[in-house]
């Protein structure tokens, strides 16, 4: 990515939005990024494009087996909405600039709110496998940030407020639809690390005293880019693991993906019932 003008650090962005953009004359108002196991939401978008990520300009591809790897841009509910099937970790090699770049874009295209999804595991011994966890705020542990170099004036400021990098009123929707729904919703603290090995007991423990409720490899550095762009945020994680490390069994990766598939349907209906009131 080119220094020193502004306009040829925008490019790339541009770019890749006049690309999509050539392809749908839609604009979303919502952007969607769909986890490990969570890609079938897409299912029920009704896509006026479909695009592979190898066929824009500056995506990254995605290497994990489970994120299929393509940009929707259509209706959910008669919403315009685009959604990532498949995002990218800095475990796959990728700097948190590529980690971050389809947000930079979603929102050249028009999105104003971004709901991010994905699969964590659990560190409160209160949470079960398959819970919904609406995330209220987020510690980033990954050692580097998505805004380190120059800043991209045109799109935020050099140094964003993350008060509150979750909405509010977006929490008080989701957990209102829920109750509505009798989808058992909880809420808590996301740290993100880098991964992909699981952590130990010890980083357990630490992870938890820490103020942690669940764990993963993503969320944070879109979310941090999402903010910077003042776009309004709503995360929501799938417990795929519990990590209680006086109570630890190896993980499996199967089961995991299993499990968020499972915990899918509850997932994709509170999403549909909160992009409806947005």
């Amino acid at each position: 990515m080119s220094s020193g003008d502004p306009q040829n650090l925008l490019r790339p962005f541009r770019d890749a939005a006049e690309e999509i953009g050539a392809r749908t004359s839609l604009r979303p108002r919502v952007a969607i990024i769909l986890g490990t196991g969570l890609g079938a939401l897409g299912e029920a978008i009704q896509a006026d494009a479909v695009v592979p990520y190898e066929e824009i300009t500056g995506f990254p591809l995605s290497t994990v087996e489970s994120h299929t790897g393509r940009l929707l841009v259509g209706h959910l509910d008669g919403i315009p909405v685009v959604a990532m099937q498949g995002r990218f970790h800095r475990y796959e090699g990728y700097s948190l600039q590529q980690v971050t770049f389809p947000v930079r874009v979603m929102k050249l295209l028009g999105a104003e709110t971004l709901i991010v999804s994905g699969a964590c595991g659990g560190l409160d011994p209160m949470m079960s496998l398959g819970d919904l966890v609406l995330l209220d705020d987020h510690i980033n542990l990954m050692g580097d940030g998505p805004l380190v170099g120059p800043n991209l004036d045109d799109l935020g400021p050099r140094f964003p407020d993350m008060s509150a990098p979750f909405d509010r009123e977006l929490q008080e929707s989701a957990m209102r639809v829920a109750l509505d729904l009798k989808i058992p919703l909880r809420r808590g603290v996301y740290v993100a690390v880098v991964g992909p090995n699981l952590e130990t007991r010890a980083e357990y423990r630490m992870l938890r005293r820490m103020g942690a409720d669940v764990v993963g490899m993503s969320t944070v550095p879109e979310v941090i880019v999402a903010r910077h762009m003042g776009m309004r945020v709503m995360g929501l994680t799938i417990v795929t693991d519990l990590c209680l490390p006086d109570a630890l069994e190896p993980a499996d990766v199967s089961t995991i993906i299993r499990t968020a598939a499972e915990a899918e349907p509850r997932l994709t209906t509170v999403i549909r019932a909160v992009v409806n009131i947005l």
